[in-house]
């Protein structure tokens, strides 16, 4: 989604090094029309946006913040016919349940980066 928000246009030819927005390519001479401080503040608002629904999504379900969601919580389309199913079911594994009562519980947690508690 974020590649959108920079301005890439699906012109279906960025397997051939062609992309005319200059964003899915390496070519040096495409790269120079994308106008750097405008995408990114273009994809600076996006980030804030999608935060702000994130948070909205996660008070809606009952949470506090999204660590909290579970794998059954989330559904996805899995094929063309609308079959959805749960994120368990569709990547084949359970998420480590996070502990949150408060910010500090984030700062500690090992699977976000935090020290194990001594």
């Amino acid at each position: 989604m974020g590649i959108c928000v920079i301005g890439y246009i699906q012109a279906q030819v960025c397997h051939i090094n062609r992309c005319p927005a200059g964003i899915a390519t390496q070519n040096k001479w495409l790269q120079k029309g994308i106008n750097i401080p405008l995408k990114y503040e273009r994809l600076a608002q996006y980030f804030k946006t999608f935060k702000k629904e994130l948070i909205e999504i996660t008070h809606a379900a009952g949470y506090e913040h999204p660590c909290q969601f579970k794998m059954t919580d989330v559904e996805m389309n899995v094929d063309d016919h609308n079959l959805s199913k749960e994120f368990n079911t569709t990547f084949g594994y359970n998420k480590t349940s996070v502990d949150y009562t408060n910010m500090q519980d984030l700062k500690n947690c090992i699977y976000l980066g935090g020290k194990a508690k001594a």
